[in-house]
């Protein structure tokens, strides 16, 4: 590991004015470590960011909630206005990781998760993300995990969050500070796919820090379910995942939510996919059509092509039991 200074400041503008080129916030640091261990990333100054006031759940005034950059991942799904507005968020959070680790991982740093494609960790191998212009090792080689939509000549690695997935799906809006001011992201908009630049995981300029998440009022409490479908039933990152949210009158739907993760660079949407369900009864032919659209323009590569497959299946699932209130 390089050497690097370190500062804790206890206050936003204060963090922000700190910010150099190779710097980093640090909170739980629980893949921000791991990065610097393996010298992936190699910042010159850490900023501790765990005293700053972004610890609280608070309502909104239109009815949904903000929730603080620094809310730990376990206190964010145990909390009684997720479990009870936004099961779906709460599922998709103990779906991930271990209790130790959603102790220390932050709402924040969950959006800044970087992939765990194999060669992007492993430093004596090309790779795009890691050393822009020198190639993917994974297209013509292991790739079981990798993307199967979005992804590009420069880079098939998968975005490896699962709160992500649910917070896609429940257009939530990240806001983030910077020294121009605050501004709000929709969530949709926040991660990248990889291009010809696949370094780059997310729109956020230099020195802005996310502050807070924001969710809309409607959470799809009665009718939604993630569903991951991984090596091992826990302590293990999505083949694929989904994140179904329904809003029912009687068996027909009046309008829906689809999130597929472990399949992209970011937590893949198609509005048309969600567009086709209203009005439809709520039915094994009406999940077909929308898994159908979610994955047209779906390809694989050698290891990873019965991932495609797979996510219809998954799709189709994941709606049947939100459907059913599966998550309640």
């Amino acid at each position: 590991m390089n050497p690097f200074s370190y500062a804790r400041p206890a206050a936003v503008d204060e963090a922000i004015g700190l910010f150099r080129p190779d710097s980093r916030y640090i909170a739980g640091g629980t893949n921000l470590l791991d990065l610097m261990k393996e010298n992936v990333t190699r910042p010159t100054q850490l900023i501790d960011i765990t005293r700053l006031p972004l610890h609280d759940i608070e309502e909104t005034a239109d009815g949904g909630l903000r929730i603080g950059a620094l809310v730990s991942n376990a206190d964010l799904a145990w909390n009684p206005l997720v479990e009870a507005r936004y099961p779906l968020l709460s599922q998709a959070i103990l779906a991930g990781a271990s209790p130790q680790l959603r102790n220390m991982a932050t709402t924040g740093g969950n959006l800044l998760q970087r992939t765990r494609c194999y060669y992007f960790y492993d430093s004596t191998t090309p790779c795009n993300k890691r050393e822009p212009g020198s190639g993917c090792s994974a297209r013509d080689g292991l790739n079981r995990i990798h993307a199967i939509l979005g992804h590009s000549d420069s880079c098939i690695a998968v975005h490896p969050s699962d709160m992500c997935v649910a917070l896609a799906a429940l257009e939530a809006q990240v806001i983030v500070q910077g020294t121009g001011g605050e501004r709000r992201i929709a969530f949709a908009d926040f991660h990248r796919l990889p291009g010809d630049a696949p370094e780059r995981d997310n729109t956020l300029a230099d020195g802005e820090l996310i502050t807070a998440i924001e969710l809309p009022a409607q959470g799809f409490a009665s009718n939604s379910a993630y569903l991951k479908v991984r090596d091992r039933a826990s302590y293990a990152f999505a083949l694929v995942s989904v994140a179904a949210a329904l809003e029912l009158d009687g068996d027909r739907i009046v309008s829906a939510r689809l999130a597929l993760g472990g399949v992209a660079h970011k937590p893949w949407r198609k509005p048309e996919a969600e567009t086709v369900l209203v009005g439809k009864v709520a039915n094994e032919a009406a999940f077909d059509e929308a898994a159908s659209l979610l994955l047209a323009g779906a390809s694989g590569f050698e290891h990873n092509a019965f991932k495609i497959d797979l996510a219809r299946r998954s799709i189709a699932r994941a709606l049947g039991e939100a459907a059913k209130g599966a998550s309640r």
